[in-house]
């Protein structure tokens, strides 16, 4: 087969996002040969204004599109709770939640050494005159349960120390449908941990 280039370098392109292996890329990489000139057209233009267009809401850090995302100018929800996670994506399932009406905080990311990611790239500073402006009451920290995660809700809760602020962390432990056999230490531990008074 001929040597291409252009294609093998869109390959490579693909092969950056999440989940895609090479085989993946591979025949998305042949699928957009398929696609008519328009359609090509149209494709590459949305991916060029991505950036352009999509952006950091300032107050929160969610993608938006507009001065403030839909979560901050959203009159039903309040300040009295923040859901504190890592990145935009971890709102989406919070988002669902018939009750929950605070609203959410993005930290930019996770403390991870072994990747040279420190604190400095979180936005702690953001989160506490956040606290302090809106008279947040609750903050509940929803970082994933790893190691990095643990760290870095860890740090962030002894930054907000001092602030007038009740600081909780989500319950890890068995999902809904589990069987306690099949469960590792690790989730053992946290049900045991996020376990609630019965009586």
């Amino acid at each position: 087969m001929d040597d291409l280039p252009t294609l093998n370098a869109l390959i490579e392109h693909l092969k950056r996002l999440p989940s895609v292996g090479q085989k993946s890329a591979e025949r998305m990489a042949q699928a957009f040969l398929t696609f008519d000139d328009e359609t090509l057209k149209d494709f590459g233009t949305v991916i060029t204004k991505l950036k352009e267009k999509v952006h950091l809401c300032p107050n929160c850090g969610l993608y938006t599109e507009a001065e403030l995302c839909s979560f901050c100018v959203d009159p039903n929800r309040n300040n009295k709770t923040l859901i504190v996670v890592s990145y935009p994506k971890d709102v989406l399932g919070f988002s669902k939640l018939e009750d929950y009406h605070g609203r959410f905080h993005i930290l930019g990311g996770v403390i991870s050494p072994s990747s040279n990611k420190g604190v400095e790239l979180l936005s702690i500073p953001e989160l506490e005159k956040r606290i302090v402006r809106d008279n947040v009451e609750e903050i509940i920290l929803a970082t994933n349960p790893t190691v990095e995660g643990e760290l870095t809700a860890l740090f962030v809760s002894k930054k907000l120390a001092d602030l007038p602020v009740k600081i909780t962390r989500l319950a890890y432990g068995l999902p809904m449908g589990g069987q306690v056999d099949y469960a590792d230490a690790m989730t053992l531990f946290k049900a045991l941990e996020g376990r609630k008074d019965l009586k």
